[in-house]
């Protein structure tokens, strides 16, 4: 178990923690949340050894091994799946010393590491590096090129890569779906709940940390409190406690009022899609869940646009893409005033692409984009933190784009982005991503923009402030569009969704449950299966047919190829089990012997790494007729 004990924990002039009590269990999974600088980060850093206490104790098992994912990336000449691999530290050595011995010649050395690599999977680590990496949204080609050709956020999931490969009974993880999508964060989810050892999580995504975590660890006021459940637990038991306050109650009763006239607002005009609904219910229980946030430091709304055109943009038989590579077309997509728009896709389908187009970042490459008269966009993508000036402060930064304002206005706009006193006149060097994208957003929201297209706009942001984006987009009287891996922010803020795949743009009908099956489905068709796709217009039932009948002729062979592996699979363990019967003889173990022993283990390894190629090969047989299966099926 992890056990702190009246801790103390310093960083420079600032105290952490102070007098902080809290034991884990193993196997336990926690979420670690609290404000941006209220020590998360330094309390992984002790965890991990790096920081000693102040005062009192960090207890933790002396033969507990700890993963954890960095944050910078040292070798960039590495092919991306042998930096996973490095991961397993523990592997490559008995690698390196099985080189070594077989350089050497050394026959008992080379029977013992063969011993210890079968101990340490390392006969099946290459497919598994790989399969984080699939996970993760790698293709097989990028497996095998090199770390350096990759972008900052791509190697933020190779580090992410590397640490999950890493075996371990602890596992710290600092906001590991800051660079992934949906697609890989949904993937990470079902990896993590598989997890066997303690798990502690820092992020500001409350779906993810639902679906991962049994506990919440929140850090506030220089303490740590253990809550039973998830984030949503967390907020209920923190929203009650604090509803015995006077400020929590006054603030409850407006944000009570603010979420129903805004759910009636809704309802009167909804559809009654899924996505509808869960709309609906996840504005509910926001209302509910308001108290717990009575103390955030953000409040703040996007100023309202003087004019307005209807519609704002109008997208017909859209050619998108760059230079000559059209990655979408014939998009048809109208933005009218009040429009909720989300985005949906897999990585690389062209989400970024279709707004960067709208945006007036990229021209079509075809068909027609008009834009309405009085049309004002707030954009915001990642890059844009890259191109705010470094040497200026927030208040210069919001002067030039206001230079007739009053200063005292500029700086109460932008106290509601947390950006007061001595804060407002600092440079943006010295900016987290967090403030960088928090002044981003300020500068948007004072443009009185009727059109927000946004691009995960909550990136680096924390839990508090993706609560207020949250309520400054329902009160937002303009047209959004957005893209984000932050469910609950699509929950909450659109009401309906595109889909973006294939090249194409078209409207998904229903909600984030449906598109996490959605995915599955996708994946299953684009991975290298040599079948026969099933005609998916469902009227063409001669079409259907044929492809049925194509189906029912490839079942054959896959049977047999998936019999003659679960055959050879057998004999190979008729051999490995009288090797091990032979093992077992203790008159092997003398010194007379030591020639025949050495032979014995090697060709126990040689057979484990035959084990090992032909399950994997056997399993994936079966995957391939289960999948035909299941398409005949369709197809009948």
């Amino acid at each position: 178990m992890i056990r702190l004990q009246n801790l103390t924990l310093q960083r420079g002039p600032q105290r952490l923690l102070e007098g902080a009590e809290m034991t884990l269990h193993a196997g336990q999974k926690v979420g670690l949340i609290g404000a941006n600088g209220a020590g998360k980060s330094s309390l992984f850093a002790l965890l991990r050894g790096e920081l000693g206490p102040d005062a009192g104790d960090c207890l933790l098992p002396a033969d507990w091994r700890i993963a954890h994912m960095r944050q910078e990336v040292d070798n960039l000449e590495r092919l991306a799946v042998d930096y996973v691999l490095d991961g397993d530290q523990h592997l490559r050595k008995v690698q390196r010393d099985l080189a070594a011995a077989e350089a050497g010649h050394d026959g008992t050395a080379i029977a013992r590491l063969h011993i210890e690599l079968d101990s340490a999977d390392g006969y099946t680590a290459d497919a598994r590096a790989r399969k984080l990496l699939a996970g993760l949204g790698f293709t097989s080609e990028q497996m095998d090129r090199r770390v350096g050709d990759f972008s900052g956020g791509w190697r933020m999931r190779l580090n992410l890569a590397q640490a999950l490969m890493c075996p371990s009974e602890l596992l710290l993880l600092d906001e590991p779906t800051n660079h992934l999508d949906l697609d890989a964060i949904l993937w990470l989810e079902e990896w993590l709940k598989g997890y066997p050892g303690t798990l502690l999580l820092i992020s500001h995504d409350r779906d993810f940390l639902d679906a991962v975590v049994d506990n919440v660890a929140h850090l506030e006021q220089q303490k740590l409190t253990l809550y039973r459940g998830g984030y949503s637990a967390f907020e209920r038991t923190r929203a009650e406690r604090l509803a015995q306050q006077q400020q929590a109650y006054e603030k409850q009763q407006a944000q009570r009022a603010h979420m129903e006239k805004y759910i009636a607002r809704f309802k009167a005009q909804a559809t009654k899609a899924r996505q509808a609904q869960s709309r609906i219910k996840a504005l509910e229980r926001l209302e509910e869940l308001a108290p717990a946030h009575v103390d955030s430091p953000f409040d703040f709304s996007f100023r309202e646009a003087d004019k307005i055109s209807s519609p704002l943009l109008d997208l017909s038989e859209g050619r998108l893409g760059y230079g000559d590579k059209a990655v979408l077309q014939q998009v048809k997509l109208q933005l009218a005033p009040g429009a909720r728009i989300g985005l949906l896709g897999p990585n690389g389908a062209g989400k970024s692409t279709l707004i960067k187009t709208l945006s007036g970042d990229i021209e079509p490459l075809g068909g027609r984009l008009a834009r309405g008269e009085n049309l004002a966009i707030g954009y915001f993508a990642q890059h844009q933190l890259d191109a705010l000036d470094a040497k200026a402060s927030p208040l210069l930064h919001l002067q030039r784009i206001a230079p007739g304002e009053r200063e005292q206005t500029l700086r109460d706009f932008l106290g509601g982005f947390d950006f007061r006193g001595d804060r407002c006149d600092e440079a943006v060097v010295n900016f987290s991503g967090g403030e960088k994208a928090r002044l981003a957003l300020a500068l948007i929201a004072w443009q009185k923009p009727n059109l927000l297209l946004l691009d995960e706009p909550t990136n680096h942001l924390d839990l508090e402030m993706r609560l207020a984006l949250t309520m400054a987009l329902q009160d937002f009287a303009g047209a959004v569009l957005v893209v984000s891996h932050d469910r609950h922010l699509l929950k909450s803020t659109t009401d309906e969704f595109l889909l973006v795949a294939d090249g194409r743009v078209q409207s998904f009908d229903g909600d984030l449950d449906d598109y996490a099956r959605w995915l599955v489905d996708y994946r299953a068709r684009q991975a290298p299966v040599t079948s026969t796709p099933v005609n998916p217009d469902k009227t063409d039932k001669r079409a259907q047919r044929q492809a049925a009948a194509a189906l029912r002729q490839q079942l054959a062979p896959h049977k047999k190829e998936a019999d003659k592996l679960e055959k050879d699979l057998g004999k190979v363990h008729e051999q490995l089990a009288g090797i091990e019967e032979r093992l077992g003889d203790s008159a092997l173990y003398e010194a007379a012997r030591k020639d025949e022993l050495r032979d014995l283990l090697a060709e126990q390894a040689r057979l484990k790494a035959r084990e090992a190629e032909l399950e994997e090969a056997w399993l994936l047989a079966l995957e391939t007729l289960e999948d035909l299966q299941r398409q005949l099926e369709a197809a009948d």
